[in-house]
């Protein structure tokens, strides 16, 4: 089994909190105070995000255990990157606060895989046979 060092659990912890206060503060008030028609819009996306801010939380105790959080937050950002963000961006056809979208959201493409203990993930869920069928 692949041992992950002292020094990258606390980065994974950062990244948890990150998480938490990043989502806290822009997905949860949306989700306490919200009108009917941004509930039809929105409420799905906005809901799933802000599960995974609340499920942050555990990362900080659990950093190993939660670490399919960090992952889903990496292979989200970056499949919206290369396929809506690229093309928008390809045909000229940009929206407002793209900017903000990108830079947000390309962060954690580039912190992820800084964080992720990738020998790990290796081990633990590519190598490592998986829990029995029946």
């Amino acid at each position: 089994m692949a041992r992950v060092s002292l020094f990258r659990l606390y980065l994974m912890r950062a990244l948890y909190l990150l998480l938490v206060v990043g989502i806290g503060l822009n997905f949860w008030p949306h989700v306490i105070w919200h009108t009917r028609d941004y509930a039809t819009k929105n409420g799905a996306e906005i809901c799933l995000l802000a599960s995974v801010g609340a499920l942050s939380l555990l990362g900080l105790r659990y950093p190993l255990q939660m670490l399919p959080i960090l992952l889903f937050e990496f292979f989200w950002k970056a499949l919206w990157l290369v396929a809506m963000a690229l093309p928008l961006w390809l045909a000229h056809q940009t929206y407002p606060g793209m900017s903000d979208d990108v830079f947000a959201i390309g962060l954690g493409v580039v912190l992820c895989p800084i964080v992720i203990p990738w020998g790990y993930v290796f081990a633990n869920y590519i190598v490592k046979p998986g829990d029995r069928w029946r």
